[in-house]
């Protein structure tokens, strides 16, 4: 059966697919490997590098398109469009597919997808460019150091311009660079149910291979792989996948054994599961907007066994009186632009602009006007977001010091990509005065 699947064919819808602005790159991808889990382990990994990379570098792959076709990009049709772009990323990126298996099957699949008459014109861009080794003339880095930096690094102009406004140069390309640094999967051991060493040797039985992490005793960096969701040991609840820097949010957190935990916008629940781990006889209530992400908080739950943790469909713009003053930690890891997560999630580059950061940052604000008051006198609130933004970031912490009874424990600590070696992430640690 798997000899009869076209991966090209799988990518291009993938492509076409992530075209509607709402669509999820991590859903998308994630739902077709779901659905083609029965392909091989490196068939599965040619699809997953394609549409990931395709989409990554989207900008500099029309770029280069616009330097050989006397037709725009975009002015093509979206399925030649993606077509070309996939396939000038095999060119340019992927060095063990053949030039001739690049532009055969992309013509193959122009035909079959009712494109005859563009065959050719598939077929000629994709020649030249190949015989020109994707050579292209980038924008002057000197003279035009945004789009440079655009083009480069597929980021839009508009989003290097609001990095560059909070950054030099070089920790700008550093971050840029980062995205595209190899993504690294981490895992929090499940350490109600087995010890770390138990779970390395039963991973170790799955042929995937674990190291330690310094400084989180209970986390391992996991490799070799091929679809975690059907490894035994996931399904028996022993680990969960949850990146360094959303592991040290809890750590901020520090609860005690007894604490009882408000964690305002838990989906998809990492964060809960991580500080229920680390109670004894506390609690930790999980909240979030819709059936949909609670139930996903339900489940994940469910396949760890943790019984000390209870979940709540709840708004966190609205006050919940009952709540007041009753929680020794609040998680406030808010709904934010993403941007350093981008690594994983590329389209959020694409769907963000300015206005939107803005907006988001009203919220934060209008979220943390309520929660704030569900913190004992003497409590913790840990505030966090997976992105790289000021107005999201340092500038709402401030306005949150300046505005409520809270000081500030300790300095707010920004994770930076290609620096930190982690996703970008802020969090920042408030203790209500008595």
């Amino acid at each position: 059966m798997a000899d009869s699947v076209n991966e090209r064919e799988i990518v291009l819808d993938i492509l076409l697919e992530l075209n509607r602005p709402e669509a999820m790159s991590h859903l998308v991808i994630g739902a077709a490997l779901k659905k083609y889990q029965y392909l091989l382990k490196h068939q599965r990994s040619f699809i997953t590098r394609l549409a990931q990379g395709t989409l990554e570098r989207r900008i500099e792959l029309d770029y280069i398109i616009n330097q050989y076709s006397k037709t725009p990009v975009r002015k093509m049709k979206p399925l030649i469009r993606s077509l070309l772009e996939m396939s000038v990323y095999q060119l340019k990126y992927m060095d063990n597919v053949p030039v001739s298996a690049v532009c055969n099957e992309a013509v193959k699949l122009a035909g079959k997808r009712h494109f005859v008459n563009l065959k050719g014109f598939v077929n000629g861009v994709l020649r030249n460019i190949a015989r020109n080794d994707c050579a292209c003339e980038y924008p002057d880095q000197k003279k035009e150091p945004v789009k440079y930096l655009s083009v480069r690094y597929s980021m839009p102009e508009e989003l290097v311009a609001f990095f560059k406004k909070q950054a030099d140069d070089t920790t700008v390309e550093s971050i840029l660079a980062g995205f595209y640094k190899e993504k690294t999967t981490y895992i929090r051991c499940n350490t109600k149910k087995l010890t770390v060493e138990e779970l390395k040797a039963h991973l170790l039985s799955e042929n995937i291979q674990a190291e330690a992490v310094e400084g989180l005793p209970y986390a391992l960096k996991i490799t070799g792989y091929d679809y975690l969701l059907a490894c035994e040991s996931f399904q028996r609840g022993e680990f969960f996948v949850q990146d360094i820097s959303s592991m040290l949010a809890g750590e901020l957190a520090s609860p005690a054994p007894h604490d009882r935990i408000i964690d305002v916008c838990a989906a998809p629940g990492g964060k809960s599961m991580n500080v229920a781990l680390k109670l004894t006889d506390g609690s930790v209530e999980a909240r979030d907007l819709t059936p949909l992400k609670t139930q996903l908080i339900r489940e994940n739950i469910a396949r760890l066994g943790l019984d000390n943790i209870s979940v709540k469909e709840w708004d966190a713009r609205v006050s919940d009186t009952a709540s007041k003053e009753s929680a020794d930690i609040v998680l406030a890891d808010l709904p934010c632009s993403g941007l350093g997560i981008i690594g994983r999630k590329p389209d959020i580059k694409y769907h963000t602009d300015i206005e939107k950061i803005e907006q988001l940052a009203s919220l934060q604000r209008e979220i943390l006007t309520v929660v704030q008051e569900y913190v004992k006198p003497g409590g913790t609130l840990v505030y966090s977001t997976c992105t790289i933004s000021r107005p999201e970031n340092e500038e709402n912490a401030a306005w949150f010091e300046k505005n409520f009874p809270f000081v500030r424990e300790g300095s707010a600590k920004q994770l930076l990509p290609g620096i930190d070696g982690t996703d970008g992430f802020f969090m920042v640690k408030f203790r209500k005065k008595l």
